[in-house]
């Protein structure tokens, strides 16, 4: 299955679970005169990005089966969970929900 439907299958499971979600596109695209304009909350931040219904901060980097992190996205993902977040990587719906539950 691709990521970008795995992602939505992960947003609909975590909004059932009660939690609000949003997309998080991050990159670089050129403005009209070729002036790199960034967008994102920042390099390596995941690709969802969200509040559970206690008010914990959530972040959700997707991955298909064989996809990889990169440095930033784990640094990312290390960095909410240290501050009280909830953060990880979910090939799958169940994976997020569990992530949700063992938090």
């Amino acid at each position: 299955m691709k990521e970008s439907n795995i992602q939505k299958l992960i947003m609909l499971a975590l909004s059932d679970a009660g939690c609000t979600v949003w997309r998080n596109n991050v990159g670089v695209l050129p403005d009209r005169n070729g002036v790199p304009i960034r967008f994102g909350l920042c390099v390596g931040s995941c690709d969802l990005i969200g509040i559970t219904p206690s008010g914990q901060f959530l972040a959700v980097e997707v991955k298909a089966c064989k996809g990889r992190a990169t440095m930033q996205q784990l640094a990312f993902i290390d960095l909410v969970n240290r501050f009280g977040g909830i953060a990880g990587i979910c090939r799958s719906p169940q994976d997020a929900l569990d992530l949700l539950a063992n938090k």
